[in-house]
């Protein structure tokens, strides 16, 4: 193979990534385009060696943009979207059903959740102030 190869794959991998999510393609397009540029430098490295390098470059390449990705994360204008509960923090509700034995219920919108908290009677006013799993962490306002 030539370097010519090896940059068109790159070119061709990092258009994958327009077709494809996850972010994977980039890194190895990006492997790919490295390995095109050793391949030029060392015109006669063989095909063996050729693809060790592009081997370990993708490997260090992929780790690189992961480690780039967790530290730099995307904006979203839905921060809360695969988190429904987190969405209900801050939000006053009155109890459906009594806190005894520490767990209740409230009803929220068109569905009731299971809330934990001191011990409290049906009806009184609570702001939820955490999630924990699928149990709203609820505390009494005193109005």
């Amino acid at each position: 193979m030539t370097f010519w190869h090896w940059l068109i794959a790159g070119v061709i991998l990092a258009a994958f990534e327009i077709l494809a999510p996850g972010v994977v393609f980039m890194w190895l397009g990006i492997a790919s385009l490295i390995t095109g540029g050793i391949a030029w430098a060392v015109p006669d490295m063989s095909l063996e060696w050729q693809l060790v390098v592009f081997s370990l470059l993708s490997v260090l390449s992929v780790m690189v943009g992961r480690m780039y990705m967790k530290r730099n994360p995307k904006p979203t204008d839905h921060p809360t979207l695969s988190r429904r509960g987190e969405q209900y923090i801050g939000r006053r509700f009155i109890l459906s059903e009594a806190i005894s034995g520490g767990f209740g219920k409230i009803k929220v919108d068109d569905s009731v959740w299971k809330v934990s908290g001191d011990d409290m009677a049906e009806g009184t006013k609570v702001e939820v102030v955490a999630v924990e799993g699928a149990v709203f962490k609820v505390v009494a306002i005193r109005d």
